[in-house]
C-alpha cells in the first residue's frame, strides 16, 4: 500500500461498507483517486450531506430528510392497513413493486437474542402504539424469512393477535420462472403448505 494515512483511512473508512473486504476497499480507494477525482469528491460530499439530513421519520421510523416522510404524508394511501418491514431498503423493495397502498413501519432490525438484540432494541413499543391507534385493523408481517425475521414476526403477530388486531404474514414459495427441480425443499414444502 502506498505510504499515505490519508489513503489508509480511506480504504478503512470503505471497509465498514457491507461485503467489502480489504481487497475491495483498496481497489476503490486506488481507483477514485487515480481516475475519478471528481467522483471522489462527489461521493464525499454526498456522504457528508446524508449524515447531516437524513434521520427517522416519527411515524414510520424509515429515513427521511423532514420530520414525517412521503409515505406518511399521502393521505391517499390506506390507513387500515400498516406493513411491518426489518429496513429502508425494504420498505423501498415493496414500494417499487406499487402494489401495496398502505403505510409502513420499519423497525431498523430484528430481534437476534444471540446478538443481544432484543424488543426495546427494535422499537416495538413505537410499533404497538402506531398499530393500536384505532385506524389500523390488519398488519402486515414483511420481515425476513430468516431464523430471526422468523422470530420477530412471531412475537409481534403473537403480541398484536392478543390485543385483537388481523396479523398477517407475507406469503412464500416458489419464485416466478423457476423450474422445481432447481427449488430448495424448504421452499417447496413451504409453498406446498400455504398453497392456494
Amino acid at each position: 500500500m502506498a505510504d499515505s494515512s490519508s489513503l489508509d483511512a480511506l480504504v478503512e473508512a470503505l471497509r465498514r461498507l457491507p461485503g467489502v473486504g480489504a481487497k475491495s476497499a483498496s481497489r476503490m480507494a486506488f481507483h477514485l483517486l487515480q481516475h475519478d477525482r471528481e467522483g471522489t469528491l462527489m461521493l464525499a460530499r454526498a456522504l457528508q450531506q446524508a449524515a447531516s439530513n437524513v434521520r427517522h421519520c416519527e411515524r414510520c421510523n424509515t429515513f427521511t430528510e423532514g420530520q414525517v416522510c412521503s409515505v406518511c404524508q399521502d393521505a391517499r394511501r390506506d390507513g387500515t392497513k400498516l406493513c411491518v418491514v426489518e429496513t429502508p431498503a425494504d420498505q423501498a423493495a415493496l414500494e417499487r413493486t406499487g402494489v401495496f397502498r398502505g403505510y409502513y413501519f420499519v423497525l431498523m432490525g430484528k430481534l437476534s437474542p444471540l446478538d443481544g438484540v432484543g424488543p426495546n432494541d427494535i422499537g416495538l413499543a413505537k410499533l404497538f402504539a402506531r398499530a393500536l391507534d384505532g385506524t389500523v385493523s390488519e398488519v402486515i408481517l414483511a420481515t425476513n424469512f430468516t431464523a430471526e425475521g422468523e422470530a420477530t414476526a412471531h412475537v409481534i403477530g403473537d403480541a398484536l393477535k392478543q390485543r385483537g388486531l388481523s396479523v398477517t404474514r407475507l406469503a412464500r414459495g416458489v419464485p416466478a420462472g423457476s423450474e422445481l427441480e432447481y427449488v430448495d425443499l424448504g421452499t417447496i414444502a413451504h409453498a406446498l403448505v400455504d398453497r392456494r
